[in-house]
């Protein structure tokens, strides 16, 4: 039985440690293919995710990030990446090829076929965007694991070069961040509990509490 939205979101923690039972091919795709539906700038979907499941390429993995426990243990662990190259290599292409088969304007397209390359030649921090658009996709899969019945860890704690190394990256590839999926093993995390709305929500303008009927 799939868990409601709402459920997954007040009951997700970010689990310390997992079991290593496997993850039916099924499940996995579904999870991945929720953070390919990941809305992004220019619907340009720069993401890039590496699976690693087996046991030797998790111990390279755990290497390269501090040694972290879960890392191994986890029944799969998706390492989010960002291309910057990849509206240059056909990413572009291919989504206003997709966008007409799906109603895309002509005009539109052609609009977005220069619109794009000056908004890359002037944006300030690539590296920004890139981040935003992948931990779009990366929420989207976390939620869908635990809607599944899955316990997850967003994980931030890696070296970037030594993951690159051992993944091969191509050198366009930023890492952004790492998913790890499975079943929890022992006691969970404890709530550590959310900002209230008072604290961390205005309405109009910040300092105007937001209110409600």
């Amino acid at each position: 039985m799939e868990k409601l939205l709402s459920r997954a979101i007040a009951e997700r923690r970010a689990t310390p440690s997992f079991d290593g039972s496997p993850i039916p091919d099924s499940d996995l795709q579904k999870i991945l293919l929720a953070g390919l539906q990941a809305p992004s700038g220019y619907n340009l979907q720069p993401w890039r995710f590496i699976v690693v499941r087996s046991p030797e390429q998790k111990k390279r993995l755990r290497a390269a990030s501090y040694n972290q426990a879960k890392v191994e243990e986890a029944s799969a662990m998706i390492v989010a990446c960002g291309d910057a190259d990849g509206w240059r290599k056909g990413d572009m292409e291919e989504m206003l090829r997709l966008g007409r088969e799906g109603g895309m304007p002509e005009n539109y397209a052609e609009q977005a076929k220069g619109a794009i390359p000056r908004y890359f030649e002037h944006h300030p921090n690539i590296a920004v965007w890139l981040n935003r658009q992948v931990m779009l996709a990366l929420t989207h899969m976390l939620l869908m694991a635990e809607v599944l019945g899955y316990d997850t860890a967003p994980m931030e704690g890696f070296e970037a070069e030594k993951v690159s190394e051992v993944l091969k990256l191509p050198l366009s590839y930023s890492v952004v961040a790492f998913l790890a999926i499975g079943h929890l093993k022992g006691p969970d995390n404890f709530n550590g509990g959310r900002f209230s709305m008072a604290r961390t929500v205005f309405a109009e303008e910040y300092g105007h509490p937001i209110k409600f009927s």
